[in-house]
């Protein structure tokens, strides 16, 4: 195995290569739960298509495994080291390579920040929908690898209805162009869609064409306060049965909005026992939020008009809404989704398997999508959870899949399937479809190279 360290560093210029142990455990993981812990040989950043051609053609020479990483902001494992392989990284390769604003378009490299591509569009009145919460950290290399989603996926949706075309290394070394430039393209087979999503395990994406939208010119933001949870879920029915389209509805629980004030200092725990936060955009945005208001407070919700600063602000508590690993705490985040229609019925049933399971429990959800973020964790006795606290928290786990599924949903809205919510993939996808993937996995990497356990 040492012979393809000593080759990359013939074939790397300085500064590319690194195989210190401090490295090496900083790009082992991602910020998922890890369930196989594995140093990779070396880690290698690529600043150019070159330099993931070099690398990508060396391993496949020896058959060693590549990881390819972005910011290492997922949490599904995708980007967890597998044993005996290279991780590299594309965060080098940061460059917006153009942006037009009469075709609303931008090519990009894979290690561009979520964040930045928005700066550069905003500076003519446009914008790149999809934005997961880490947006001011992730890249569109890591967004388009997991399909991610965000918050404005209700209205604008998830990476893929963004990408229009891709330049992609694939296992053997080679380069290739799939897609268009143009809004609308048919011809052939949606390759460009098959990469979306794939999480690097059918090739290494270096160059993406995305479409932009038009930045909205007035937003509105209506935050409705709830006695409880499941009232708050039958609100966003209610904004769906008025035809209103927000562009974000996002729905916080009591645990939530606790853990946001005690972070930020805010008192949103104490104006209710749930927030349904909703913005509506574009030229309607006003006349939409009036309808939305109207709805919801019909409902039941202490509705509230913010101030644009204060609006600016929950929208932003939100997104960091996901919280922090704590000293006596054991806490997994779960990415569900259900038909909206089932919301209400799942969020009950949250409930009902934390208590059922003695696990505390807090929930976020997408909710104009139906993708809900339940988190459940236990204590922990001094640095270590005991074998039936996690086999509780394992089981709550456990219950959130299954009943999602039995109510027509996913395991995984918008993190990916990576490493550890493979164990439930059979449970969404029958034999004969998970076999037809691994026969379009072996086409596209017959020596199985490319992010390996993962995904599939």
């Amino acid at each position: 195995m040492g012979n393809i360290v000593d080759e990359l560093k013939t074939i790397l210029e300085p500064g590319k290569l690194a195989v210190d142990e401090a490295t090496l455990a900083a790009y082992a993981v991602d910020q998922a739960p890890v369930l196989d812990y594995q140093l990779p040989l070396a880690v290698a950043w690529a600043e150019s298509v070159a330099d993931v051609q070099a690398v990508v053609s060396a391993c496949a020479s020896h058959n060693v495994p590549i990881v390819a990483r972005g910011a290492g902001t997922g949490v599904s494992g995708g980007a967890h080291a597998s044993q005996g392989c290279i991780v590299l990284s594309l965060e080098r390769m940061n460059r917006i390579l153009d942006l037009n604003p009469d075709d609303e378009t931008a090519v990009v490299e894979p290690g561009v920040i979520n964040a930045d591509l928005n700066d550069a569009a905003a500076v003519h009145g446009l914008m790149y929908a999809p934005d997961p919460a880490s947006f001011r950290t992730s890249t569109i290399g890591g967004n388009v690898a997991t399909n991610a989603g965000g918050l404005r996926c209700a209205k604008y949706g998830v990476t893929r209805d963004s990408v229009l075309a891709l330049d992609v290394v694939l296992a053997d070394g080679s380069l290739i162009h799939s897609g268009h430039q143009t809004f609308k393209g048919v011809a052939g087979y949606d390759l460009t869609g098959l990469f979306v999503g794939s999480e690097g395990t059918l090739g290494i994406v270096v160059g993406a064409t995305v479409r932009l939208k038009y930045l909205p010119r007035e937003v509105q933001t209506i935050a409705a306060f709830y006695p409880d949870f499941r009232s708050a879920a039958a609100g966003v029915l209610a904004v769906g049965k008025a035809r209103v389209q927000p562009a974000i509805m996002e729905l916080l629980d009591g645990g939530t909005l606790l853990q946001l004030d005690s972070i930020h200092g805010s008192d949103l725990r104490r104006r209710g026992a749930s927030l349904l936060l909703v913005q509506t955009d574009g030229f309607g945005a006003a006349a939409e939020a009036d309808v939305v208001r109207k709805v919801l407070a019909a409902g039941g919700a202490a509705v509230t008009t913010e101030a644009s600063a204060e609006a600016e602000l929950l929208v932003e508590l939100r997104r960091n809404s996901r919280g922090v690993e704590v000293d006596d705490e054991y806490r997994v985040g779960e990415d569900v989704a259900v038909p909206r229609s089932r919301l209400v019925d799942y969020v009950g049933e949250l409930e009902a398997m934390a208590v059922d399971n003695d696990v505390q429990l807090k929930v976020v959800a997408h909710a104009g999508d139906g993708n809900l973020h339940p988190t459940f964790w236990v204590d922990r006795l001094d640095t270590k959870v005991d074998a039936d606290a996690m086999q509780r928290l394992g089981a709550a786990l456990d219950k959130s899949i299954t009943v999602a599924l039995a109510m027509g949903g996913t395991i995984t809205g918008e993190h990916g399937v990576g490493q550890y919510k493979l164990r439930w993939l059979g449970l969404e996808q029958p034999a004969p479809v998970r076999e037809l993937q691994r026969r379009i996995k072996h086409l596209f990497d017959p020596a199985g190279i490319l992010n390996p356990g993962k995904a599939i």
